[in-house]
């Protein structure tokens, strides 16, 4: 039971780690509640690795970064003079980039943001930098998720090899 609950968590820290770049996928959370398995086996040391510790500390974490993941990108197109629709349109945008690999998850934002400022009649000078203050929330939301998750992911080797 200890090495199904051990490769179960190992496996959630990996979709984690990936929902980190894929905003239908909620990441930290994830890669958490893998870290959390290891709780229910006997790999852990209870009295001298702080894996207690460590467990409670990254779920502060994964709530802080998990809140700022929303409010990030709203943040970014707002400071750079966007709209609700861009912000919209920037996750619209995501969703979209899905279907077009790495490069369309990255470009997509960026795009959906743009087509949701040219709707609210916004010169195309404004909507462009709305659309890169929605692209640089969106790509500060997604480093700071993978950050989580990579402390999360090594936390995790940590605890159940050393």
């Amino acid at each position: 039971m200890d090495i199904t609950l051990a490769l179960l968590g190992g496996l959630l820290v990996l979709v984690g780690f990936i929902g980190s770049i894929l905003p239908v996928i909620p990441g930290p959370p994830i890669s958490w509640a893998g870290f959390l398995l290891l709780k229910w086996t006997d790999f852990i040391n209870r009295g001298a690795s702080g894996y207690e510790n460590t467990l409670w500390i990254l779920l502060f974490f994964v709530v802080m970064v998990t809140i700022l993941d929303y409010v990030v990108p709203i943040l970014g197109t707002k400071k750079f003079g966007g709209s609700k629709r861009g912000v919209w349109g920037a996750t619209l945008g995501v969703v979209a980039g899905l279907f077009f690999g790495p490069l369309g998850i990255i470009i997509g934002p960026f795009l959906g943001a743009f087509i949701g400022e040219i709707t609210t009649g916004k010169k195309e000078g404004e909507a462009l930098r709305a659309a890169w203050g929605s692209f640089v929330g969106f790509l500060l939301g997604v480093g700071l998720k993978l950050m989580t998750c990579g402390a999360i992911m090594f936390f995790y080797i940590r605890h159940l090899f050393f």
